[in-house]
């Protein structure tokens, strides 16, 4: 079954900060709604922009989507 990456978008010198923020909320919500299989993280790609994102069944992707309102996503073909 596919994967898709949700992804939060964060610029400014406070990204890193906000998107390791983000990110506990996503796990937050992944236990709430008891996701199975999912990943969550963070990444700063560069001093102003970073972004958080959680990695989930494509099954599962509308009901995050319409609860969350991630920035975008991408189909996920990277090691889980």
């Amino acid at each position: 079954m596919r994967r898709l990456k949700l992804i939060w978008d964060f610029r400014g010198p406070d990204a890193s900060k906000t998107a390791e923020h983000h990110e506990i909320h996503l796990k937050e919500y992944a236990i709430r709604e008891d996701l199975q299989d999912y990943k969550t993280a963070y990444e700063d790609l560069n001093k102003m922009y970073s972004i958080a994102f959680i990695i989930v069944y494509e099954r599962d992707m509308i009901s995050i989507r319409d609860a969350l309102r991630p920035h975008k996503g991408e189909v996920y073909e990277g090691e889980f």
